[in-house]
């Protein structure tokens, strides 16, 4: 009994032993890093499309400036300038929605003399509103109209898009067929192939440009002395970038 006995022990030390060795064993057996699995080539490029699209609509910031001896008056006086502004943009056919205070502004106008303090001499105030003009035939109109109604500043104009999408997908496509074009040299030049679009990524849309002045667009002619212009062209761009995968 006692020699079984010793052998159950040694049997079973042994078994503890291979115990403790087997998870040191798999970890050491462990898989490489899900890096070191991933060794492809790859090629990581950039490409724009572009589209050229006429306006359809256009933004035009224009506004009241008044002054008076004191603020109450020069407020007054601007609000009700804005007013008859106001009542001539809706009688040319501006709605509500297209018409929207941007700045209200009301200041202190001094007089600065050699070896004196500034002496306060009045007020001005300031009311400016961003017009949505959606029929650019009648843009010429609707500052005329409002110029005669009392509007003595006139800020500046943007051009722009009521719904850019269409415009947007067709530099999309451009920027697609461009980001292929150039994979497929590069993977030439390189004697390699494509083997298969990894990612894509889009870095933003269009953005309307900034307002320019109206003097870049308007000009008078002695056989018409109302406002012209010229809404030209827009460029939308679209940005993209992609990871392709190559092999040999």
């Amino acid at each position: 009994m006692k020699t079984l006995t010793r052998a159950a022990a040694v049997g079973l030390t042994v078994l503890t032993a291979a115990a403790v060795a087997a998870p040191a064993a798999l970890a050491q057996a462990a898989p490489p890093a899900a890096e070191s699995m991933f060794r492809a080539t790859t090629l990581n490029l950039s490409a724009y499309g572009e589209t050229k699209v006429a306006p359809d609509m256009a933004t035009i910031t224009l506004g009241v400036t008044t002054e008076a001896p004191t603020a109450a008056a020069a407020m007054q006086a601007n609000a009700a300038q804005m007013s008859r502004v106001i009542a001539a943009l809706k009688k040319a056919g501006l709605a509500d929605r297209d018409i929207q205070t941007s700045q209200l502004n009301l200041s202190p106008q001094y007089r600065y003399e050699q070896n004196e303090a500034p002496k306060l001499v009045g007020y001005q105030a300031s009311n400016q509103v961003t017009l949505t003009v959606r029929d650019l035939d009648r843009l010429g109109q609707v500052v005329d109209a409002t110029v005669a109604a009392g509007a003595n500043q006139v800020h500046g104009i943007s051009f722009g898009l009521n719904d850019p999408a269409e415009a947007e997908n067709a530099a999309r496509r451009a920027a697609v067929k461009a980001l292929e074009a150039k994979a497929a040299l590069y993977a030439e030049a390189t004697g390699h192939r494509i083997v298969r679009l990894v990612s894509l990524s889009e870095a933003g849309g269009y953005a309307a440009p900034p307002p320019m002045p109206v003097a870049m667009f308007a000009r008078a002619e002695a056989a018409d002395m109302s406002t012209k212009v010229a809404p030209g062209e827009l460029k939308v761009r679209i940005d993209i970038s992609g990871l392709y995968e190559v092999g040999r």
